[in-house]
């Protein structure tokens, strides 16, 4: 049970690591480059999609490390998992305070009615998301190594 509960929060949490990375990495720096604002219209979509899906992964990964953590009490690695679960409260945490706010008004931007520092807000949520993906990178480091 301990064993499978391990590999499950890995692969959870391996996966949730993989889309934010893309996303930070790959995808906003994409739209950013279509011509005339084309990338305002995917980010809001994005913002809409991914902000109905993510927070349940997010809160899935720490309940997973959570029950980890407590069901592995003692044993070797267990610091790592709680330092892993720990920095995933924080993304949580995270994205609650700073990245939710600005993500929640993007969902409702089109070309009408998007603010004039439109620009200068995705800006500022694309820093804050690198920041919280060095995060959840560092979760998931720690956790497979205490799965090794």
């Amino acid at each position: 049970m301990q064993n499978a509960l391990s590999v499950v929060t890995v692969v959870v949490v391996g996966l949730m690591v993989g889309v934010e990375f893309a996303v930070a990495v790959f995808v906003n720096p994409i739209l950013d480059r279509l011509p005339d604002n084309g990338g305002l219209a995917a980010r809001s979509d994005g913002a809409r999609v991914l902000g109905r899906v993510m927070p349940f992964w997010y809160i899935g990964s720490v309940l997973l490390g959570v029950t980890w953590a407590v069901t592995a009490w003692g044993d070797a690695g267990t610091g790592l998992v709680v330092t892993a679960a720990g920095l995933l409260v924080l993304s949580v945490l995270m994205s609650i305070a700073l990245l939710v706010p600005i993500n929640s008004r993007a969902a409702q931007w089109t070309r009408d009615t998007a603010p004039a520092d439109w620009r200068q807000q995705l800006g500022r949520w694309d820093r804050l998301h690198y920041l919280r993906v060095a995060v959840i990178v560092t979760a998931f480091a720690l956790l497979v190594v205490a799965l090794a």
